[in-house]
Formats: C-alpha cells, sequence, structure tokens
C-alpha cells in the first residue's frame, strides 16, 4: 500500500473540512497510532494483518491532513517498550517497516510531487543495520522537500528522548562548545529528536486509552490532548474533524498559555544573563561600582556571544546527525 494516497474528499467531506477551515487550523498534528492489536483480536485475524491495516490507515490519514492544509503529522511507529513483545511480534514489525520503507523509496518520484520530507526520530542504533540503511535512505530522499512533513518516531520515548539531549548539552559543555551557564529549556528543546518541527498543536490518542505512554512529553506541555475510543484501523475522517473540533474549542486557551510560557521563558533567560554578567562585572571590577551604561553594554555583549556558541553549538549536533544518516548510506552502497 503506497504512503501517499491521491483522491479527493467527497462532496460532504469537502463542505465540513472549508467549515473547520474558516477557523483557527492546527499545522502540526501528532498520532499515538494505538488499537492494532485489539482491531485483529476483533477481526480474528493475525496481529501483522492488524498492524498492517494500520499503516493503511496512516496513509489515508495522510489524505485528509493534506487537504485539510495540515502540514505536518507526527505518529508513534515503535516504541523503545515494545522491544518487551513477543520476539514473533517484534520481528513482524521489522519485517513491515523494511516492506514499508522500500515501498517509500519505490514512491520517491511521487513523495517529490507532493513536497513530502520524511523524517525518523529515535535512536536508530536499537534497529537492525538493514533497516537502519532503508531509513537512512527514505531520510535523505526526501530532506529537501518542504511543502509538508511527517515524523516517523521509531524506537523513540520521551525520556529516552530527553535524557539524550541532556547529554548532548554535557558533551558540549564538557567539549568546551557551550558553557554550564548556556544550558537551558530552550537549548534543551534545539537538542531534542524533534529540534526541526514546532510543537505540535494537536494529539490524538486512539483505542480509548487515556495515557501518552511516554511520545512527546516535552513538546506537547501546551498542546491540545484529544483521546477518542476508536480503534486506529477503524479512524474515519469524522474522527479527525472531531478532534480539530476540540482543538478549535480550546484555542485561545491554548494560545495564551503558550504565549504566557514564551514570555516567562524569555525572562528566565534575561534574568539569567543579567547574573552572568554582574558576576563576571563584580570579578573583573576590583570592587569598583559599575553604571548603568556599562552594565547594559556588558549585557548585549554577553547575550550576542550565548547566541553566537549556542548557535555553532546547534549547528554542530545537526551536522553530528545529517553525518550519520550520510555514513549509514555510504555503508548500504558499499555491502
Amino acid at each position: 500500500m503506497s504512503w501517499i494516497r491521491e483522491g479527493e474528499l467527497n462532496l460532504l467531506e469537502k463542505i465540513s473540512a472549508n467549515v473547520l477551515k474558516a477557523g483557527p487550523m492546527p499545522k502540526h498534528v501528532a498520532f499515538i497510532m494505538d488499537g492494532n492489536r485489539r482491531f485483529a483480536r476483533k477481526k480474528n485475524m493475525e496481529r501483522q494483518e492488524g498492524h498492517m491495516q494500520g499503516f493503511d490507515k496512516l496513509a489515508e490519514t495522510l489524505r485528509w491532513c493534506k487537504h485539510l492544509n495540515i502540514q505536518e503529522v507526527t505518529v508513534y511507529a515503535f516504541s523503545i517498550e515494545n522491544f518487551k513483545r513477543t520476539q514473533d511480534e517484534v520481528d513482524g514489525l521489522m519485517e513491515l517497516a523494511r516492506q514499508k520503507f522500500e515501498r517509500l523509496l519505490e514512491e520517491r518520484d511521487n513523495l517529490e510531487k507532493h513536497g513530502v520530507c520524511i523524517r525518523v526520530l529515535g535512536d536508530l542504533n536499537m534497529l537492525p543495520l538493514d533497516l537502519q540503511e532503508l531509513i537512512a535512505k527514505a531520510v535523505i530522499t526526501t530532506r529537501s522537500h518542504n511543502k509538508c512533513f511527517l515524523n516517523v518516531c521509531f524506537a523513540y520515548t520521551s525520556r529516552y528522548e530527553i535524557t539524550n539531549a541532556v547529554r548532548e548539552m554535557a558533551w558540549g559543555v564538557e567539549q568546551g562548545l557551550i558553557k554550564a551557564s548556556d544550558v537551558s529549556e530552550a537549548l534543551l528543546s534545539e537538542c531534542l529528536y524533534s529540534n526541526n518541527s514546532p510543537n505540535p498543536d494537536l494529539l490524538i490518542r486512539t483505542s480509548g486509552e487515556v495515557r501518552l505512554s511516554d511520545f512527546l512529553l516535552w513538546q506537547t506541555s501546551h498542546s491540545c490532548l484529544v483521546f477518542q475510543s476508536v480503534l486506529w484501523p477503524e479512524y474515519s475522517f469524522w474522527n479527525l474533524c472531531e478532534a480539530i473540533l476540540q482543538y478549535q474549542l480550546n484555542h485561545k486557551s491554548i494560545q495564551k498559555a503558550r504565549d504566557l510560557y514564551r514570555e516567562h521563558q524569555a525572562l528566565q533567560q534575561l534574568e539569567a544573563d543579567r547574573s552572568c554578567v554582574a558576576e563576571h562585572l563584580q570579578h573583573h571590577g576590583n570592587g569598583k561600582p559599575v553604571d548603568a551604561q556599562r552594565r547594559q553594554e556588558a549585557l548585549l555583549h554577553y547575550t550576542a556571544c550565548r547566541e553566537e556558541r549556542v548557535q555553532e553549538f546547534v549547528q554542530l549536533l545537526k551536522h553530528k546527525r545529517d553525518s550519520f544518516f550520510t555514513d549509514l548510506c555510504s555503508k548500504a552502497v558499499l555491502t
């Protein structure tokens, strides 16, 4: 089954989509696609078939999102916790992933036509090498596309992602690339796997579960969370519309919370910069009082230097991650 479904909405769906689009629309939607195994039991089919049906539903959902002008979608495809399932099921999921990424590479012309950029977020070192290489090819093949974005969280949990981000910052301090005083919430966000994406506006979980299951914990602190009872393979256009309507009903309060957080974050950073400057001036001023103008000049200089350090560090991390995918592709070519 194709990753990208062609075809228009029917008349009723088009009318409903246009009504929804008259209000505030989420630009980034995240899905916890839960219920594949329960769907398989319900239909008396093999688990693997349930997962196949779940992938088909993802392709259909991406088509709906395209018609609703939702530019970015993030999906929870495989949790690190899923490695604890039976070996047969894990092997089956890995094989399904191989098939789907191979199919994606066959569809590169279609992906280019629609401008779809595929990103895979997680610790790919946990996966079989051949699957890593397929994923790397898919990422590199589509990374210049910029009309819409699909983020596939594979071998992922949010706590692992946050822990990895803290490790990256600690490494940066050890290497002298950044200072300990540069560490902040904003910098941690830049060190996450999802640093290229805005935070989700809307997170949807299917199957009736009301847990986040270690998915995008940091990124969804100011997102609209919608829990729906439908099993993922049975998800419909109308379920998606219902979730978007929930987002629209709560849009003002969500936006207000985001704005307040940004203001608070900016104030926190300003206070941290002022504290560092005051300590520096006190240490180098031999006890002499410092006038307001000199203090302001020192603050502006320190802020500019900090921002330059942080930007160079973030660019280095990006290069390191890009090199990981490039090296995997090189290995695939050699073998």
